[in-house]
């Protein structure tokens, strides 16, 4: 329908838009924030597009482009789209906005700051659409660059020692992942994700490449035991890096196990998804208890997206469960589309609370919770947003954040009671460590002089947290036009799952 580079175009626009805006910082920095606005709505727009254009009746890729890159190792630049990708890349430009917007006030060096978002938008599109696996590994890696600058530079005083775990053992896990793929070109000859969708690998092999895909993905997620550099990151982060890194960067792990592990070694997958549902189920429960000891609102919220996350690692392998079961793939689609709605929920929910943790800690400069008290009497407008995206965190009925949890929930009926009734803990964990922090955060005395000078939210302010509200009450009452966009893609991607890719 649409023969323009879309895709093309959501990936380079806004890297072109960032090294503008470095050259403005130079000599005309009162352009700097306008332009990476202007940039990042024109973004939106074509994503606009995008979704009119994608027909979600088809599993097939679409807005392809491919051009030769590096022809000797048959890597290309090859570019392409479907159900399961294209909410990924509307959550990414969206909230690619909101973050140059809430960032309007940074004093420090902004076209610098600017910069750095613009090109991990630009990458993080780039991930989702990437077609050739190399093209995937490098958009992969590329995004740690960004973010190590982002923590490094505008974080907070531990900032060194977050940003270096960060890097260390994201790139620690990405390592396996280029093994795995470079094993893979050398049976078949091709990096194209679709024809290793179709390679025959023997079981042993398969495990070797899963495990190689699960430490990759498993650390970006994160999965329960490799959580550990979230909190600290998250902690020194500032409030955009934050919101980026909880609303897209986590959910390019659970694409990556959606779009290679699953398909690629779906035996290997039916042999061990008793390893993910366990560290999945830890995640959920004991990940919760952690959340609840916590004094930092940072690190609480941190250690809910594990706990949340944990829905979306369930979701996905629930399918082979179900299918030993009950002999009937039944409530795999369940499962899986849960798993997709989850990560597009968190996205909004995570982008919400640290938005508005942000808007305290801009205020008082403090992020532990003895710090306030008493916040609704003097920031009354600011409290009901707070409090929204509080109960949507704990799947508050109405609210995105119940939608996917209560399908993953459902799923995990058809596969084991046992599995339902762990996972429906988070309900319980969630709604007590959301109601602790709002009790004591914005309800009883004005808690100090610091909370009692508190001014209620500004205009830029109101645009970033209204527009989050609109999307997790949006989804929490009407999900059908997200999960319909999906609907045909997680068929596909089941029929993957019960095709044998044994040699």
């Amino acid at each position: 329908m649409f023969e323009w580079p879309l895709l093309s175009l959501l990936i380079w626009l806004p890297l072109a838009t960032a090294v503008l805006v470095v050259f403005l910082g130079q000599s005309f920095e009162t352009l700097v924030r306008p332009v990476a606005l202007a940039g990042t709505l024109v973004v939106a727009a074509l994503s606009v597009v995008l979704y009119l254009g994608f027909d979600s009746g088809t599993a097939a890729y679409q807005f392809e482009e491919k051009v030769a890159w590096i022809e000797t190792f048959s890597v290309y630049y090859h570019l392409g789209i479907d159900g399961l990708a294209l909410p990924l890349i509307l959550l990414t430009n969206l909230i690619g906005i909101l973050v140059v917007i809430g960032g309007w006030a940074i004093k420090d060096r902004p076209h610098l700051y600017l910069a750095a978002f613009l090109v991990l938008q630009g990458l993080m599109v780039g991930v989702f659409a990437a077609m050739d696996a190399m093209l995937f590994y490098v958009f992969f890696e590329a995004m740690l660059v960004p973010m190590f600058l982002i923590i490094g530079i505008w974080g907070g005083p531990n900032r060194i020692y977050a940003t270096v775990k960060f890097f260390l053992f994201t790139f620690f896990g990405s390592v396996f992942m280029l093994i795995a793929l470079i094993w893979m070109y050398l049976e078949g000859g091709s990096f194209q994700i679709t024809d290793l969708h179709q390679l025959p690998i023997a079981l042993n092999a398969q495990i070797l490449i899963f495990l190689a895909f699960l430490i990759a993905f498993a650390v970006k997620i994160p999965m329960w035991p490799v959580h550990t550099w979230l909190p600290d990151a998250h902690v020194e982060a500032p409030t955009g890096g934050s919101v980026v890194l909880a609303a897209v960067m986590l959910k390019i792990g659970g694409y990556g196990l959606v779009r290679f592990s699953l398909p690629i070694t779906p035996d290997a997958a039916a042999t061990l998804d008793w390893l993910v549902i366990g560290l999945s189920l830890v995640a959920i429960t004991y990940i919760g208890f952690v959340a609840l000891a916590q004094s930092d609102m940072k690190k609480l919220i941190a250690y809910s997206s594990i706990s949340h996350m944990g829905f979306v690692t369930l979701g996905l392998f629930l399918a082979f469960a179900i299918g030993r079961n009950s002999g009937e793939f039944a409530g795999a689609g369940l499962g899986i589309s849960g798993a997709m709605v989850q990560m597009v929920s968190h996205g909004f929910i995570s982008a919400a609370m640290f938005s508005a943790v942000g808007v305290l800690y801009d205020r008082v400069h403090s992020r532990e919770i003895s710090s306030y008290g008493g916040v609704a009497n003097t920031m009354p407008w600011f409290a009901v947003f707070a409090v929204l995206f509080f109960m949507a965190n704990s799947g508050l009925p109405g609210t995105s954040g119940f939608v996917g949890e209560f399908m993953v929930i459902l799923a995990s009926f058809h596969a084991n009671v046992w599995f339902a009734f762990v996972a429906a803990t988070t309900l319980l964990l969630g709604a007590a460590y959301s109601l602790w922090l709002v009790k004591r955060v914005f309800y009883g005395e004005v808690g100090n002089q610091s909370v009692a000078a508190l001014k209620d939210i500004n205009a830029r302010e109101w645009v970033v947290l209204g527009t989050l509200a609109f999307f997790v009450i949006a989804v929490g009452v009407w999900p059908f036009p997200l999960i319909d966009m999906m609907e045909v893609s997680v068929s596909h991607l089941i029929d993957h799952i019960l095709e044998s890719k044994l040699k």
